[in-house]
């Protein structure tokens, strides 16, 4: 195929583009660490591939505004979209006795459970991956009011063998 040059003008296009380049990578063993950020609730970005003309950050400062809580939910929907697009590639990618996404653990979330109010509590978190045996999915966990993201962190690295005693804030490891 043809050597893309630049960056795809289209939002959509172009976040698609970087999760494949990550999932090949994870497919050539060239890496088996990514970090992308899909969006953030500070950006002046906005999306009107799916109707939103505002800035993400004008519509997580709501003000529980109708309207505005709309298009913050579209806005919502479409990067889990995107992360499903990810997880839906690495689980046709065969790794083994498995996929890749059998054999990888992915976070997906953000830093602000509520932009309005700056609420940092009750995370909106996803854990995605069977971590090679080390997590049991399909379920949904509440963890005590206070308990820090790090904790969670700290869980993920020994579920893949990176074993550390400290990350963070991290106050005990979580069961996950």
């Amino acid at each position: 195929p043809a050597r893309p040059i630049g960056i795809p003008e289209s939002y959509d296009e172009h976040a698609k583009l970087m999760l494949e380049l990550a999932a090949l990578a994870f497919q050539a063993d060239i890496t088996r660490v990514f970090t992308f950020t899909l969006g953030k609730e500070q950006s002046a970005r906005a999306y009107p591939e799916i109707g939103v003309e505002e800035a993400h950050h004008a519509m997580s400062h709501h003000g529980n505004d109708p309207i505005k809580l709309e298009k913050y939910f579209k806005i919502n929907v479409y990067q889990v979209q995107l992360f499903a697009h990810l997880i839906a590639k690495l689980k046709t990618l065969k790794e083994g006795t498995g996929t890749i996404l059998d054999h990888s653990l992915m976070l997906y979330g953000g830093g602000l459970s509520d932009g309005n109010m700056h609420d940092h509590n009750d995370l909106p978190l996803v854990l995605a991956g069977g971590a090679a045996g080390g997590v049991k999915g399909g379920r949904a966990i509440r963890y005590a009011q206070g308990t820090p993201a790090n904790n969670l962190l700290l869980a993920m690295l020994d579920r893949v063998g990176a074993q550390s005693e400290k990350f963070g804030d991290a106050t005990a490891m979580l069961t996950v």
